[in-house]
């Protein structure tokens, strides 16, 4: 099992500069009054396609090989990854093909189709999303590109990290979701290796805590049937991602799902940005923590903000 370095991080960001948003860090005075600590957001939010997945899809998708780049990319996702992939390769000249759930929020469904994606629709399932993938790659050949279980994607998205330890000097913790854990491998490679003082804390929902689960067991435990508000974290760690976890993360936080809704709406109404569930789990981690935080200079990986405004949590 081959880990990414700084290094690759650090070539994934020369290699996809030209295609992403080098996003915005915000502040809060309210915030930092409210949870006692300096809070530094990085805001993914306002990433291409709403999220921080873009950086991961363009850097895989820019490493294809002629020949590949011509069968086309396929993955499974029941969002944002499938966002990402279908932009980053229809701006690449690939063909993309997407499966995903019927149930994926109405919002995200019409956004992959927007960004020029073939979709095929499953059933809810892990065991439906990967076989009607492998029927895809039988019929055109297409290369897969996983949303985290996937070198390249991995040090794509580990460039924000990298954009924020470069703009915040000083931090003292850097906090990031976890659900297949792509975001945390690439996020805690780029911190451990740039300075490994700082702790790299995991936000997980407690109502799918599957890699706090794996994490705390140090064996790796997929998690069942979650049900949680935080749509983007329903995934499970692979291998390769929980390898990295377990080497580079200090500490995993599950959060309950009324700290993940406050915390959104908190974020909506004091700083004035749209973010999604899943990256309000950061802020909820400092919120149901607060000794750890407490006086310290923190940076929070704002995942996306893809958000179904006809069905909101709150």
């Amino acid at each position: 099992m081959i880990f990414p370095t700084l290094s690759d991080i650090q070539s994934a960001h020369k290699r996809i500069k030209p295609f992403i948003h080098q996003t915005p860090v915000l502040t809060s005075q309210q915030l930092n009054k409210i949870f006692d600590c300096v809070l530094f957001f990085k805001c993914e939010n306002f990433q291409r396609v709403g999220a921080f997945k873009f950086r991961g899809a363009t850097n895989a998708v820019l490493q294809l090989t002629d020949n590949e780049k011509k069968s086309g990319v396929v993955t499974h996702s029941s969002g944002n990854h499938a966002a990402a992939l279908a932009l980053a390769a229809t701006m690449n000249g690939v063909k993309p093909y997407i499966v995903m759930p019927e149930s994926a929020p109405v919002v995200k469904k019409n956004a992959v189709a927007g960004y020029g994606a073939e979709i095929t629709f499953c059933k809810p399932t892990l065991q439906a999303r990967e076989e009607t993938t492998r029927i895809i790659i039988e019929k055109t050949g297409a290369t897969l590109v996983h949303p985290y279980d996937n070198f390249n994607v991995i040090c794509g998205q580990g460039t924000a990290a990298m954009e924020l330890l470069d703009e915040i000097k000083g931090l003292d913790i850097v906090v990031a979701p976890i659900g297949g854990g792509g975001l945390m491998s690439g996020t805690s490679t780029a911190v451990k290796n740039t300075n490994d003082k700082i702790k790299v804390v995991g936000a997980e929902p407690l109502n799918a805590n599957d890699a706090w689960k794996s994490f705390t067991t140090g064996i790796l435990t997929p998690s069942v049937n979650p049900l949680t508000v935080a749509d983007g974290l329903l995934t499970s760690l692979s291998e390769l991602t929980f390898s990295i976890v377990r080497k580079n993360v200090d500490q995993i936080f599950t959060v309950k799902e009324e700290s993940i809704v406050e915390c959104m709406l908190l974020v909506w109404e004091r700083m004035k940005i749209i973010i999604e569930p899943s990256s309000a789990t950061v802020l909820a981690a400092v919120k149901e923590n607060p000794d750890y935080f407490r006086g310290k200079k923190t940076g929070l990986i704002i995942s996306g903000g893809n958000v179904d405004f006809r069905k909101l949590p709150f």
